[in-house]
């Protein structure tokens, strides 16, 4: 009997030693989870008949470090949660190592080259395979400017005719850029004139060229309450602006909406136009809120969808598919998936990596106690043998 225990007792504790070396070798290893193997006693009809390893308890709860790694595509969850995978067979795995790329057909993917999952936008929605555009964006001719600025109610109107090559003519000029649908830069001169009472007329030029109808300038009107305030034009100037060489007509809405008359100087809050020239994708990167950034070379830059974290009732009794990643089982209960901060969820960390949660300290202290359990061990098979042989000698 003495013999069988010691021998449960040797395998027993070679399984703890094969998992304390397994929490030592990934101490460097990013988003690694420490494991523990739990002991517990055998017994044969009512008598002991050893010992063996009744389970493994995972330390999943317990966060490691957050390490800055500078990479676009990496995040660390702080706080709970974990990213979602589907693997080659189109089952969806679980982990904590965020270090992500694209791959040649555009999808985002993990360090073991499965499809991360997520959601087509902010509002959330179905989750699924998230991907990145690999193509050219075309040019966007401009269609709308959304324009806002302080029209200083200390102008004076001038005493000559507006004269777009005489600056005494006009008490301010703001310059935006468009773009016509072959994605060629104009610019879109405003020139703002002070008139009787709290009124501004502008006039405009489209790449220093005066716009006229056929009638003469065109121009808007600018009317501001007493209070400063804008009360008309009440929506959008539509402005003509022509057709640039073998481009499309270039129209474009101005929108003055927020735009005051005080006292002090001319200034501009808001110049901003839509449209863009064509762009490539030069960065992929990920945003706090878990959002894919695409940027292109034009400037623009793009949301590709957002990553989707996962939580589960109990963690802790998640299967391990490999060191960083896991499945689900009946006793995890159903996940529950969000966004990066929602809820429950953790917050993300960008451009780093969570370390591994191994304590060494612990682990070395562990490996000692467990070398001396296995000499215990092997010290009762050798007194058991040499028993048995002195038995056999003396018959």
């Amino acid at each position: 009997m003495a013999f069988n225990i010691a021998l449960s007792g040797l395998n027993a504790v070679t399984g703890q030693l094969d998992q304390i070396s397994n929490n030592i070798a990934n101490n460097g290893t990013y988003g690694f989870k420490s494991g523990r193997a739990n002991f517990a006693a055998a017994y044969s009809q009512g008598q002991p008949g050893g010992v063996y390893i009744g389970s493994t308890t995972q330390s999943l709860g317990i966060g490691g470090n957050v390490l800055a790694t500078g990479r676009g595509l990496d995040a660390a969850i702080q706080g709970r949660g974990f990213f979602v995978s589907r693997d080659s067979s189109g089952a969806l795995v679980y982990s904590r190592l965020g270090m992500f790329g694209v791959d040649k057909d555009g999808f985002v993917v993990d360090a073991l080259d499965r499809r991360v999952q997520g959601y087509s936008n902010a509002s959330g929605g179905t989750l699924g395979d998230l991907s990145v555009p690999t193509e050219a964006m075309p040019a966007e001719a401009s269609t709308s400017l959304r324009y806002a600025g302080n029209m200083s109610a200390d102008w004076q109107p001038p005493a000559a005719a507006f004269d777009m090559a005489d600056a005494t003519t006009y008490n301010g000029v703001q310059v935006s850029s468009v773009y016509d649908s072959l994605g060629r830069q104009h610019t879109l001169s405003q020139y703002f004139v002070r008139g009787a009472g709290n009124e501004v007329t502008v006039y405009y030029a489209l790449d220093g060229v005066l716009l006229d109808d056929g009638t003469g300038p065109v121009t808007s009107t600018l009317q501001f309450g007493p209070t400063g305030q804008l009360l008309a034009p009440a929506g959008a100037v539509a402005l003509d602006l022509g057709t640039p060489a073998g481009a499309e007509p270039l129209q474009v809405a101005v929108n003055y909406t927020g735009s005051t008359f005080f006292g002090g100087d001319f200034t501009t809050t808001t110049n901003r136009a839509d449209g863009n020239p064509p762009g490539t994708v030069v960065e992929v990167t990920l945003a706090e809120d878990g959002s894919i950034q695409v940027q292109y070379s034009n400037g623009r830059l793009l949301e590709a969808g957002r990553l989707a974290l996962a939580v589960f009732p109990n963690e802790d009794g998640l299967t391990p598919v490999d060191g960083t990643s896991w499945k689900p089982n009946p006793s995890t209960g159903e996940p529950i998936y969000g966004q990066a901060g929602a809820g429950v969820i953790g917050s993300l960390a960008v451009a780093s990596l969570e370390a591994s949660n191994v304590d060494m300290a612990t682990e070395l202290v562990n490996l000692m106690t467990a070398q001396q359990s296995y000499q215990a061990n092997s010290k009762v098979l050798t007194t058991e043998s040499e028993m048995v042989r002195s038995l056999m000698q003396a018959l």
